[in-house]
């Protein structure tokens, strides 16, 4: 038999009980640079990009004297991901530019710790990484029964934003890191970076 739905019209729906988001003291790239200078990092904070469908700010440190050679060879920063692919060839050994910056770390702010770590965690392999948390979010069981444990086992840095915005280091990163192995997705991460740095730079003053 079809069943037929009766609603009276004393029913009330009431709205549920909602959670008011957790919002941020500060812009992304603000609390990036105050985890940057708390954490003593040095290199430049861009601002914030997608990686790798991940939303981190990058830390790089342009490297002057090859910086000043690709100027004069002409090379500029070559940001298609294909083109860059095809520089770890063996025929193009030798041929291709030297990076012009080196990855420091990346820098993920978020307001949950589980989706800052998933943000951060892939870009252990550059160099280092860190997540920035409100307070609130920091002060929390879950923060310290879940979040901590796996932070560590990662190496991953955490810093916490007050209020006010400042930035300060509630666990630091692993001190021991090997050196990252310069190949083609490094290499393109390199690039995009040196791209954004020279954006931020501004265009090269007239002689």
């Amino acid at each position: 038999m079809p069943g037929r739905t009766a609603v009276t019209e004393t029913l009330k729906a009431l709205p549920a009980q909602l959670t008011p988001p957790v919002e941020l003291p500060a812009s992304v790239d603000e609390l990036a640079v105050g985890a940057v200078a708390a954490l003593g990092w040095v290199g430049t904070v861009l601002p914030e990009m997608t990686l790798f469908g991940r939303r981190v700010c990058l830390v790089a440190d342009l490297l002057a004297d090859v910086h000043a050679e690709r100027i004069c060879l002409g090379q500029e920063p070559v940001t298609d991901r294909a083109s860059v692919s095809t520089w770890a060839w063996p025929e193009l050994a030798g041929r291709v530019p030297e990076p012009a910056v080196r990855i420091v770390g990346a820098v993920a702010v978020a307001r949950h710790w589980r989706t800052g770590l998933a943000n951060a965690v892939p870009f252990l392999r550059y160099g280092e990484a860190a997540m920035v948390l409100p307070t609130s979010a920091v002060l929390t069981h879950d923060y310290l029964a879940n979040c901590l444990p796996r932070t560590r086992a990662y190496g991953v840095a955490v810093a916490s934003a007050e209020p006010d915005g400042q930035v300060q280091v509630d666990l630091p990163a692993r001190t021991e890191r090997a050196v990252p192995e310069a190949d083609s997705l490094y290499r393109w991460v390199s690039e995009l970076a040196y791209d954004q740095i020279l954006d931020s730079a501004g265009p090269a003053p007239r002689s």
